[in-house]
């Protein structure tokens, strides 16, 4: 098997967007044959992995491998002088990256249960990651104690994920909230938990 070629890239991108519509089980080989390029039902897809699980891994693992910076939070968070402005900037970047892996999302929300050992290490690496760099943050930032930061960075991310797990999975779009008023509403209750 190739490390990379643009044949394995493409396979992986088609298959990534048909896991994220119609599901894992709901896609064949021979679908994402075809839509890489590739003649369906002829084989191609093994030539570069050995089974349809491979490519979702591959595919999981590439998104994990641009999410690093929000696994990270830490390194993105910058010492502005105004906790609102940090706030501020820390929820849009979370909101942008969170959008640009709508596919993602849709994977692991839906596969969660029928892949469990694929999907549960990229939820630990995405989610728990994330919340324990950001509550060290909070820790660090507003000199809360740490089970207080640990709260406080569960409620503010958890909101962060929400809002796109009802908009980009659940297709929940009844909420009608735009995200300027989110953020800003975002940053006023962060604020408010961080006492300043």
């Amino acid at each position: 098997m190739t490390a990379s070629s643009p044949t394995r890239e493409r396979i992986v991108d088609s298959a990534m967007r048909l896991f994220g519509e119609n599901g894992y089980r709901g896609t064949s080989v021979a679908q994402i044959e075809e839509a890489a390029g590739l003649t369906p039902g002829a084989g191609g897809l093994y030539h570069h992995f050995r089974s349809k699980e491979a490519v979702l891994s591959a595919g999981i693992e590439r998104h994990l491998a641009r999410l690093d910076a929000l696994r990270d939070i830490r390194r993105v968070l910058t010492d502005l002088g105004d906790l609102r402005a940090e706030l501020t900037l820390t929820a849009r970047y979370i909101l942008a990256e969170l959008d640009s892996e709508e596919e993602l999302l849709r994977i692991m929300a839906s596969e969660a249960r029928s892949l469990p050992g694929i999907v549960e290490v990229a939820i630990e690496q995405l989610v728990s990651s994330t919340y324990a760099g950001f509550a060290a943050w909070l820790h660090d930032r507003a000199a809360l104690p740490e089970e207080r930061a640990t709260a406080v960075a569960a409620v503010g991310l958890g909101s962060l994920l929400s809002s796109r797990v009802l908009r980009s999975v659940l297709r929940v779009t009844s909420v009608g909230v735009d995200d300027d008023t989110f953020v800003t509403t975002w940053v006023e209750m962060m604020h408010a938990m961080l006492g300043e």
